[in-house]
């Protein structure tokens, strides 16, 4: 459905080595950089995502919004969280199934540096772990 994501950030350097770690463990790349922006690509997508550094940014929490990036498999999920914290964001859902979205829906949540909610989730096969 979507072609690319963009968000405002406060810092670039400081945002593009946090989603250069937590982008990684979902098997995506730097795809492009110009002045003020950093863009990553997911392996065998086109879909791009993109930070933009903005001064005096401020996102408000809990604003309803967040950004679920797809996850091959619970592992990735896993990856994910583990690789936001160390790099620096929040928790806001561990790894987790979440019978309320959907029984084969697992997901985590986390907060980036600036407080944007974020979200790596796969839909698994009950029976073997692998993702529909």
């Amino acid at each position: 459905m979507f072609n690319h994501v963009s968000i405002g950030i406060s810092d670039l350097e400081r945002s593009a080595a946090f989603y250069d770690q937590v982008l990684g463990a979902l098997d995506c790349s730097r795809y492009m950089e110009k002045p003020g922006t950093v863009a990553w690509v997911m392996a065998g997508s086109r879909m791009t995502f993109w930070i933009n550094q903005r001064d005096g940014l401020r996102v408000s929490p809990d604003n309803g919004s967040h950004i679920a990036f797809r996850a091959a498999d619970t592992a990735q999920v896993d990856a994910f969280h583990a690789a936001a914290l160390r790099a620096g964001g929040d928790d806001d859902g561990l790894p987790n199934y979440r019978p309320e979205y959907r029984e084969n829906y697992y997901g985590a949540f986390v907060l980036d540096p600036d407080g944007h909610k974020l979200e790596a989730v796969c839909l698994t096969d009950l029976t073997d772990n692998r993702t529909q």
